[in-house]
């Protein structure tokens, strides 16, 4: 685990100092072309580790997760990104970290453990794949699994207008509305014995979609709004 945590590091100050820059005009045009706004960045911990758990239905949902907190949010990508060098060090002073496409989902979740337990935070996106509309799909426990094995809270959020400027095969950003809402983080739940059962990961996981349709439901109301104004 020592040596994942080595591999995952991500850069030292100046890969920092980078993704500070970049976040900074990334969030910036997401302001001006997709009219995003931001609700709720108060719930997200000053310190510590945690699982920012979004809502995914475009791919500019990455960019715009990167608008709920200035500190650095780690996140997953296939490693045949990382093959170019100079891609491959872009996305790691951006905070991603490459996974082998077609591995076992433990190793991913091993490599998710290991950032957490470096302290800092991790966005996963517990639907999995972009989805589709205003209802939240069955959730995938694996941020459940994470949050136990690092002992973490999870940050609920809902992105919302996405979809409308980026869908899923759409290879251009339009302009659009979207909305970005974070919710409470969620505190893991007492467990019965030394590690969660199934049980107790879908019971968190359930109750994390209901957070997350909840959220979902304000963040369209809000893009709703903007439309209409």
């Amino acid at each position: 685990m020592a040596a994942v945590r080595s591999s995952l590091a991500g850069g030292g100050l100046g890969a920092r100092l980078f993704y500070v820059v970049v976040r900074g005009v990334v969030v910036a045009l997401c302001r001006v072309w997709l009219g995003l706004t931001v609700h709720g960045a108060d719930r997200i911990p000053a310190r510590g580790a945690f699982i920012v758990a979004p809502t995914h239905r475009s791919a500019m949902d990455i960019p715009i997760a990167a608008a709920a907190s200035t500190r650095r949010l780690r996140f997953m990508g296939k490693d045949s990104l990382w093959k170019r060098r100079p891609i491959g060090a872009v996305l790691s002073a951006l905070g991603g970290f490459p996974v082998t496409r077609g591995s076992a989902d433990l190793e991913a979740l091993k490599r998710c453990v290991a950032v957490l337990g470096s302290g800092e935070p991790l966005v996963l996106f517990p639907e999995g794949t972009r989805q589709s509309g205003p209802t939240v799909h069955p959730l995938f426990d694996g941020a459940a699994f994470v949050a136990y094995k690092a002992q973490v809270p999870i940050v609920p959020a809902a992105i919302a207008g996405s979809e409308d400027a980026m869908a899923k095969g759409r290879r251009s950003i339009g302009r659009g509305r979207c909305a970005l809402v974070i919710g409470e983080p969620i505190a893991l739940p007492p467990i019965a014995g030394p590690r969660a059962s199934r049980e107790e990961l879908a019971a968190l996981t359930e109750l994390l979609r209901e957070r997350l349709q909840a959220l979902l439901d304000e963040a369209n109301a809000i893009v709703g709004a903007q439309r209409a104004r």
